[in-house]
């Protein structure tokens, strides 16, 4: 990937209906870094992720992804990209194997070992229907399908919205042990969890307002200088981002 833009925006207008929910949207990611980006439910997270993978268009400036235009070349991005969606995108009566035999077609670099492997690190079941799955079992089979492909880049959109806390968890886990695995990949994360945000986050992009306020490391968005100082990041980030005072035992 060397010498290769991973994900670069630049001055972006994006609108949803008659609303602008992105504008003067700046954001490049650092290569092999996890990029969590931050910020409350309905400032247009989503919709950014929908426009990098050409499924939105936008109305100003520019956006690349692993070099290309994704409205131009969306199926060469597509190819390249792991996502998970906010909710799982697949037929309800699917099972996890047959849906990852339905999706290997589309993809070039599909290893189908690395699927089962997916599938058995999850504990996804193998004979239950997708509408059958808590949502949970749905978020790890999504993310199973995404790595399957060992994309290049990794969009994850809310993964953890609506979990339990067990279930969340579970999710959280495998996924910190599946970008652990040595295995140079890029990802953007999006969501309005600081909890999650300061467990994953090799660097986090604040979204305020339809634009980037803060992109840093989290020592650096935090100020912090020593290990003791990023222990309480959650809270920090709370009363950073969105002036919410928390104690800390929070």
């Amino acid at each position: 990937m060397s010498g290769t833009t991973i994900l670069k925006a630049q001055g972006l207008e994006l609108w949803r209906g008659k609303k602008a929910v992105l504008r003067g949207f700046d954001l490049e990611l650092t290569p092999g870094a996890v990029t969590v980006l931050l910020g409350r439910n309905g400032g247009g997270k989503s919709s950014f992720l929908r426009a990098c993978l050409g499924l939105l268009p936008w109305r100003r400036g520019t956006l690349e992804v692993l070099g290309l235009d994704p409205r131009r070349r969306q199926r060469q991005v597509l190819e390249q990209v792991g996502y998970v969606p906010d909710v799982p995108d697949a037929y309800e009566w699917m099972k996890a194997r047959e849906l990852m035999r339905f999706l290997a077609p589309h993809y070039p670099s599909w290893d189908a070992a690395e699927a089962e492997r997916c599938l058995e690190r999850f504990h996804v079941p193998h004979d239950v229907p997708l509408a059958g799955l808590s949502r949970g079992q749905g978020a790890l089979l999504m993310l199973a399908a995404a790595l399957a492909p060992k994309p290049k880049l990794l969009l994850l959109d809310e993964p953890f919205a609506g979990l339990d806390a067990v279930a969340r968890e579970e999710v959280l886990r495998a996924l910190i042990g599946a970008l652990g695995e040595g295995e140079e990949r890029s990802v953007l994360c999006t969501t309005h969890d600081l909890d999650v945000a300061a467990r994953i986050a090799d660097r986090i992009a604040w979204l305020e307002d339809g634009r980037i306020r803060e992109h840093g490391t989290l020592p650096e968005v935090l100020g912090a200088t020593d290990d003791e100082e990023l222990a309480g990041a959650p809270r920090r980030l709370a009363e950073k981002f969105l002036g919410v005072e928390m104690s800390s035992h929070a």
